[in-house]
């Protein structure tokens, strides 16, 4: 007896759907005219095995091809040739290969994502390595090596940038050659982060995105240098499907090796993001400020931070902005324009604006040309006024 009624329970509860318990059967769901989602929809899930086919022999899920997905392999590569009217700026001019990015993604047990990005030029290494939790939409998990959750910018490919290059903002203020000192990181940092997509609208576009994260705060590749974890997240709006109004912070501390010192990283930024959906027009703009100070700025043989950099605004400040547009001019061709602006200490003697015109000729998903003028406005540079001229290729495989 006892057995049969051990039975009849396991099958029962073999055969309950595996989010049943999650449920509640007497909630009821909000009518459009009062709410435009229903309570569940922000933990919409991917279409669920029962608790029994989860259980299933790992060879038979094998057959069905339930356990992975086939690994997904691909790339790019982004070439250019760089002239300076002002000679050794920027590196200087000549054929430079930017970058040659390899990666590779897939899927396990339908709800993990994992993706492995090298870079092969220069000294090859690791750039992006992640495992994503995403059985909601509304709840998800990220670990690894990824991208900083600090501007819209930032997590972009160099493909829908519009220009040829990241906004100084970006740059300086998001981990890619950071004011503080820090290497380029490419805006990446180790850690982990929530992150999701909240309350549809009518037209199925989810109204709010976020993201929350803490990460060591030293970079790709490297190691915790101090007690301190970096937190940082972002908070997004879209009340239409094609535009994003976002605000962003970080609060954390980054260690200096050479210095043996550690710096604040306080910073937030606001965001607006908008594509007109006819006629293919676009616009960005941020604008983002920073707390905290330089490790250049630090003389380690007096223990001081040096009378220079206290006498620009106390030393420990800095700001940027940026705004770009574009539109498609013919079938695959398209037009840019950008106004880019940081300043190193927040005082208009420590500008650096670059103007910049940038034309995309796309013949094909994956293959692109740009040409591409910069006029600097420099006034921390020995040369304040020069002039650039880009010409890039880009091919995605």
């Amino acid at each position: 007896m006892k057995r049969m009624f051990f039975g009849t329970l396991l099958t029962c509860l073999l055969s309950m759907p595996a989010g049943a318990a999650l449920v509640d059967g007497g909630e009821e769901e909000i009518s459009v005219e009062e709410k435009s989602v229903s309570t569940d929809e922000a933990f919409e899930t991917a279409p669920t095995w029962t608790l029994q086919e989860a259980l299933a022999p790992t060879s038979e899920r094998w057959k069905r091809g339930e356990t992975q997905s086939a690994p997904q392999f691909g790339g790019y590569i982004v070439g250019s040739y760089k002239m300076d009217s002002a000679e050794g700026m920027n590196g200087g001019e000549g054929f430079n290969l930017r970058m040659i990015r390899l990666y590779v993604s897939g899927t396990v047990l339908k709800d993990f994502k994992y993706r492995l990005q090298m870079e092969v030029t220069g000294t090859p290494h690791v750039r992006d390595a992640t495992l994503e939790w995403v059985r909601w939409k509304g709840l998800q998990v990220k670990v690894g090596q990824f991208k900083r959750a600090f501007t819209l910018e930032n997590p972009m490919n160099p493909w829908d940038l519009g220009a040829g290059d990241y906004a100084l903002l970006t740059k300086k203020l998001a981990g890619m050659g950071d004011r503080c000192g820090e290497a380029s990181m490419g805006g990446r940092d180790l850690g982990l982060q929530l992150q999701g997509d909240l309350f549809k609208a009518r037209d199925n576009h989810y109204l709010w995105h976020y993201q929350l994260g803490v990460f060591n705060g030293q970079g790709i590749n490297q190691k915790d240098l101090n007690a301190n974890k970096d937190v940082m997240g972002t908070l997004q709006w879209n009340p239409t499907k094609n535009l994003t109004l976002g605000v962003f912070g970080w609060l954390g501390k980054w260690h200096s090796k050479d210095k043996n010192i550690d710096l604040d990283r306080k910073r937030y930024a606001f965001s607006m993001r908008y594509k007109e959906p006819v006629s293919g027009f676009s616009v960005r703009a941020e604008y983002a400020k920073s707390f905290g100070r330089k490790a250049s700025d630090w003389d380690a043989a007096n223990q001081c931070w040096t009378a220079k950099s206290v006498q620009q605004n106390g030393g420990d400040k800095a700001d940027a902005w940026y705004v770009i547009a574009g539109m498609p001019v013919w079938r695959w061709v398209g037009l840019n324009v950008k106004y880019d602006t940081y300043r190193d200490y927040a005082t208009w003697g420590s500008l650096h604006s670059i103007y910049t015109a940038a034309i995309d000729l796309q013949p094909h998903a994956n293959l692109k040309l740009q040409l591409q003028y910069n006029h600097h406005d420099d006034r921390t540079a020995s040369q304040q006024h020069y002039d650039q001229f880009w010409v890039q290729t880009y091919v995605r495989f």
